[in-house]
């Protein structure tokens, strides 16, 4: 039986949300069991029987769902562009194709692309790779994002990444022993790793970013073992993490601004811009840049002459994170 749980998960969340006042419904005045639309109710916004809806919900009846069925089951969770988008994605994963091959394969990073990184110079940037995993950074990425780790963790022959802290509670050769092991993982590091946590102010909304981006990671490559095991890990030992899986929030995280505390150069304000390399399927450059002229502009200047300068001891910037 083909079945879908997290298609199902979304399909509650998304449900969960909706009041019967906000979709025109009556109310009664009643106190439900549980929040948002009863099943029925949405099945009859979206015209389908309750039978079919709940089997959907239940992971088993995806396979054959139509496009119509699900543009109007889309329509009636008041779903936006992204999470649209994902609602496909989680019924037909990989396009309806099966399993995809590129996600049991190592990545390589094309040396073009570590070469065109490396020619921004002062320019912070880094390529993620498709579950997440730093595959490289320039001098200026790594020192605004990860001064506390080796500049060439990224080049670790292991693919399943991590910031270098083996991970002893997974069975030997597992996926989630091995992920711990290798490349640096934004996701890990953003739930797992003090200094990483202490970059960014407002936490909360970095959190929920990278949770968002990693179920639509997930909807597209559901059976990945890499991205399965990081999952596992991070629910089990992040309670932040599994709260806002549970939630189910999906976001496309193409470019944000957003605060740093950094532990060198104090506060500054950046914007990232994700750019997707169309011949590497799942990659992308993620570039950061200050406003010309602003006091975070100087600040990444500085941060570069650190670099530059004596700012670097064994690999990685000075200093811990700034606490406050």
């Amino acid at each position: 039986m083909d079945q879908r749980p997290d298609l199902g998960e979304f399909l509650r969340s998304r449900r969960a949300r909706l009041a019967p006042r906000d979709v025109g419904l009556p109310d009664h005045g009643g106190r439900r069991r549980v929040p948002g639309l009863r099943r029925e109710e949405l099945a009859r916004l979206a015209g389908i029987s309750p039978g079919y809806y709940t089997r959907l919900e239940q992971g088993t009846g995806a396979a054959g769902a139509s496009d119509a069925v699900l543009d109007a089951l889309a329509r009636a969770l008041r779903l936006d562009g992204t999470e649209r988008w994902h609602l496909y994605g989680l019924a037909r994963p990989g396009g309806g194709k099966g399993a995809d091959p590129e996600a049991a394969v190592e990545e390589r990073l094309r040396p073009s692309v570590r070469n065109m990184i490396a020619s921004l110079g002062d320019t912070p940037a880094l390529v993620l790779g498709r579950f997440v995993d730093v595959l490289a950074w320039n001098r200026a990425g790594h020192a605004l994002l990860a001064g506390h780790l080796p500049f060439d963790a990224p080049d670790a022959p292991d693919p399943l990444g991590g910031p270098g802290v083996p991970d002893t509670q997974g069975a030997p050769g597992s996926p989630e022993t091995r992920i711990a092991a290798g490349r640096p993982n934004v996701a890990r590091m953003m739930f797992l790793d003090p200094y990483t946590r202490a970059l960014y102010p407002d936490r909360a909304a970095k959190s929920r970013d990278t949770v968002g981006d990693l179920r639509l990671i997930a909807g597209r490559w559901p059976d990945a073992p890499r991205l399965t095991g990081l999952i596992a890990e991070l629910r089990r030992k992040s309670g932040e993490f599994e709260a806002l899986w549970a939630a189910h929030p999906v976001r496309t995280c193409a470019t944000h601004t957003r605060d740093y505390r950094h532990p060198v150069v104090g506060r500054l304000t950046l914007t990232d811009e994700l750019l997707t390399l169309p011949d590497d399927p799942g990659q992308r450059v993620v570039i950061y840049h200050a406003e010309p002229g602003s006091p975070s502009a100087g600040a990444l200047r500085r941060l570069a002459d650190g670099v530059a300068g004596d700012g670097v001891a064994g690999g990685g910037l000075m200093g811990g994170p700034r606490r406050t």
